[in-house]
């Protein structure tokens, strides 16, 4: 879905996963509710730069999903989206990502 200069950006439950290899600005993400989810978003292209140093967000929840509007500009990736997105349980859990810069 393109609105403008926003669109979205979907992932299912993966490893390190670049979204989008690009300037970026993360304007508001929903999950789907799954059980000890953990969403990791670094500031990456390539999915083997992963690392600490990179990490720019952590977003937990639990079976209430999570719906997150992020004020302002969002978050600035500089250089990509990568995602990696788990959860306690089972492989069903699902992110998307609302961004511009596309």
């Amino acid at each position: 879905m393109s609105i403008g200069d926003q669109t979205t950006l979907q992932t299912a439950t993966v490893s390190a996963t670049v979204l989008r290899g690009a300037r970026t600005r993360v304007t508001s993400i929903q999950g789907r509710a799954e059980a000890g989810s953990v969403l990791l978003l670094h500031d990456v292209d390539d999915a083997a730069d992963v690392a600490a140093g990179n990490l720019k967000a952590t977003y937990k929840w639990e079976t209430e999903g999570i719906q997150i509007y992020i004020p302002g500009s969002g978050i600035l990736f500089a250089t990509g989206v990568c995602a990696t997105l788990t959860q306690t349980s089972g492989v069903d859990g699902s992110v998307t990502l609302t961004i511009t810069g596309a």
